[in-house]
């Protein structure tokens, strides 16, 4: 790799970690990613990557790129639909990157992916579905309310319309949230370090000024945020990245309360977290994780079949 290569990759990795605040593992899979694709062509066109060359990048060279990615003659032989579609969703914020805001990404349609059957999303999944949802934005504040929102259902596990009705008289922030529920209730959730992290950046950057009794989360122009817009995003965003179409922002909530099930929460304390009114509609969770097991076991157990 070139000089002038290593240094686009390594303002790339600087933007993802420092500004985006991506999580290790994205930044990580990201600049993997840029450092193929940089390799490839530097072939593909012959001579050493310049930003220049990144902005004039055309539909083929994106197409030649996954097709390299897929022959048998490629020591990563057996690249699949969803990792392509993976893939593509790092090139694009390579490229936004390196073009800057007018940059003219190359539009090419990802390919058709395996949905696959319904399930908890990973975290892994989660952080890069708001990953995209933040670099897709036409702003960066907008970016970075849809990052919070996103990190807000699945890191707490809030229904959309729990997190969207949070006013600035919960500034500031500390390390639980009072939130109403349904029929008026009032629960007590705690909020991660890097939630409140990803809530106070975007408070930092929102035009809007924070008055009380204000929504935190507003719309461009300074109303509530719809939460319409939120589903909308992520939409896209699950598409781009071969994400089943079952990983809805209510299915954040979801994955919460099933990983803690799965990481030894009693379904009491998981029933207050979520703010069920009964118990029986917490019970659920055990069915959704057994479930999840035995798709484990038997993926993984020699006499499985």
């Amino acid at each position: 790799m070139t000089d002038t290569a290593n240094a686009l990759i390594t303002g790339f990795s600087a933007h993802l970690r420092d500004d985006r605040r991506r999580s290790p593992h994205t930044v990580r899979a990201y600049v993997i990613t840029a450092e193929r694709f940089c390799a490839f062509l530097m072939n593909h066109i012959g001579n050493d990557v310049r930003a220049e060359d990144i902005k004039a990048l055309k539909q083929t060279d994106i197409r030649a790129y996954l097709a390299f990615r897929r022959s048998a003659n490629n020591e990563i032989d057996g690249l699949t639909n969803n990792s392509a579609a993976r893939e593509l969703s790092a090139l694009r914020a390579f490229f936004k990157h390196v073009g800057g805001d007018e940059a003219q990404i190359p539009k090419i349609k990802g390919p058709k992916v395996n949905r696959g059957v319904p399930r908890p999303a990973s975290p892994d999944d989660i952080l890069a579905l708001a990953g995209d949802v933040q670099d897709s934005a036409s702003e960066d504040w907008v970016g970075a309310r849809d990052w919070a929102v996103l990190l807000l259902l699945y890191g707490s596990g809030l229904r959309i319309s729990e997190a969207l009705d949070l006013t600035a008289d919960a500034l500031p922030l500390t390390d639980v949230l009072r939130v109403t529920g349904k029929r008026s209730k009032v629960r007590i959730v705690p909020i991660l370090p890097k939630v409140r992290d990803a809530i106070e950046q975007y408070i930092d950057l929102c035009p809007h000024v924070m008055e009380p009794d204000q929504p935190i989360f507003r719309g461009k122009r300074g109303g509530p945020l719809s939460p319409n817009i939120i589903r909308r995003v992520v939409q896209q965003a699950r598409g781009k990245l071969g994400i089943s179409d079952k990983t809805t922002p209510h299915a954040l909530r979801h994955s919460f309360a099933t990983h803690l099930l799965a990481g030894g929460a009693d379904l009491r304390s998981l029933q207050e977290l979520l703010g069920h009114a009964s118990l029986s509609s917490t019970q659920v969770y055990t069915a959704v994780d057994a479930a999840h097991l035995l798709d484990v076991y038997q993926n993984a157990h020699p006499r499985a079949d």
